[in-house]
């Protein structure tokens, strides 16, 4: 019988295969700037901009930590500040045309990538693994990894 903890174990380490071949491809398309956890902070972000307080809650950390976070991506050019539309003393946190172009470029790096595991897997299978996994994984994009991981 394989032990419980080889599953979890697994699990990250095809995760951290694919996190750090997309990131070494991210660099030679001009994001070596770019960093796992600034895809988890994009994400949050999203089409509509966010603030900073709600990004710290859907990264799962402090309003401080994600204000950290905005400001490293605003430097890299990722995001930026603009006032909010609804509530003229909020700061609202987008997306800009770099920060769009790392997601774009992500998600077709992640394409091929998974036609690589499809190439040495074949198709059944990783089809196989992505439904199994749908049926135990709660439904939901869960971006707050950060968090989670204590990496404030």
């Amino acid at each position: 019988m394989t032990p419980g903890y080889e599953l979890p174990l697994l699990l990250f380490g095809g995760f951290r295969t694919l996190i750090d071949r997309l990131h070494e491809e991210l660099a030679r398309q001009g994001h070596a700037e770019a960093r796992p956890a600034h895809g988890f902070a994009l994400q949050a972000i999203g089409a509509g901009g966010v603030t900073a307080a709600e990004l710290g809650r859907r990264l799962g950390v402090s309003k401080q930590a994600a204000g950290k976070t905005v400001d490293r991506l605003v430097r890299l050019g990722y995001v930026e500040r603009a006032a909010s539309t609804e509530d003229g003393r909020a700061k609202v946190v987008r997306l800009t045309a770099l920060g769009v172009d790392l997601l774009n470029r992500s998600a077709a790096i992640f394409d091929r990538l998974r036609g690589e595991w499809v190439a040495a897997l074949g198709e059944e299978e990783v089809r196989s693994v992505e439904a199994a996994l749908r049926r135990v994984v709660p439904a939901g994009l869960r971006v707050d990894a950060i968090g989670w991981l204590g990496t404030e």
